[in-house]
């Protein structure tokens, strides 16, 4: 009854196809340039020139040359890991056909494989360069909102990663979300949410407890507060959120997404690297500055 109501309801709301945007960006014929690669570039550009401005501080953990370095091993973790996390969380039976799991461009990227992924590459890069790894990691912490906020944009504009139907004034008829022949209901669009939480609202979070409170000095406070953030936003989301078609079952069976379940230890270690942090207080030397502090 309800699938009917917000059906017919369809026909008041925006119209995705309405809106003019493409998941291509640039076509050249032989060559495109999709929106969802330039929100990569554009996420991990505009993280490292934040990042520089971080390690400007007095304090800072790493020198401009290492950041240079930590740009090419955080990109090389965001892929690897994020490709590796969609298919172990999201499509195990891609296991099963390695050739499959090479393309990129089909999508496919798990957020929560990319954040291992990533934090492997600082332990490795910190490892080379004699470096506190989770003080490295609260700055870089600090600079994902960015690939968060253009990620989930990207997602919008090709259409992805929709709601569950909703009527509401702000909700969007979205193309292909039921089979052939049935009624495309308005739906959240949740991809704009996830945009707002994750992106926006937990930048500035983490830009309050940098540059206005001594966090950064409290090492694993920062990359704490990060991903309890993340954890909680996703969590909540994923109450808007269309459950992945090949993992209803999930949802059936516990009430939870699998995007729910992959936040709780993500919540649980973000409470615990913030309550922790400060028994790891000593005095900071810089790596680049010329100011201690205790």
């Amino acid at each position: 009854m309800l699938s009917t109501i917000l059906a017919a309801a369809a026909g008041s709301h925006i119209r995705f196809q309405d809106l003019g945007l493409d998941p291509v960006a640039l076509s050249l014929g032989f060559f495109t340039i999709k929106w969802y690669s330039l929100a990569y570039i554009a996420g991990i550009l505009i993280g490292w020139w934040y990042l520089l401005k971080l390690l400007d501080q007095p304090g800072a953990p790493m020198a401009r040359r290492h950041a240079d370095d930590l740009v090419f091993y955080a990109t090389l973790g965001i892929i690897l890991g994020g490709r590796l996390g969609y298919v172990v969380f999201y499509a195990p039976d891609m296991l099963t056909k390695p050739l499959q799991v090479l393309k990129l461009w089909d999508g496919g990227m798990s957020f929560h494989g990319g954040v291992i992924g990533t934090t492997v590459a600082i332990i490795i890069l910190a490892r080379r360069h004699g470096l506190n790894w989770l003080r490295v990691h609260d700055y870089v912490a600090c600079c994902v909102p960015f690939g968060l906020f253009f990620g989930r944009l990207a997602n919008f504009v090709n259409g992805e990663l929709w709601g569950k139907p909703a009527d509401l004034p702000w909700s969007i008829v979205f193309r292909n979300t039921v089979e052939p022949g049935l009624i495309e209901p308005a739906r959240h669009p949740s991809q704009l949410y996830e945009a707002g939480l994750e992106g926006i609202l937990l930048f500035l979070v983490l830009w309050f407890f940098f540059w206005r409170t001594d966090s950064r000095y409290q090492p694993g406070k920062l990359v704490g507060i990060f991903v309890l953030g993340y954890g909680l936003c996703r969590f909540f989301v994923e109450f808007f959120r269309e459950p992945d078609r090949q993992l209803v079952w999930l949802v059936e069976q516990t009430g939870l997404h699998m995007g729910q379940w992959l936040c709780i230890p993500m919540i649980a270690g973000g409470v615990y690297l913030i309550g922790t942090s400060k028994r790891r207080r000593q005095r900071v030397e810089p790596i680049a500055g010329s100011e201690s502090v205790a």
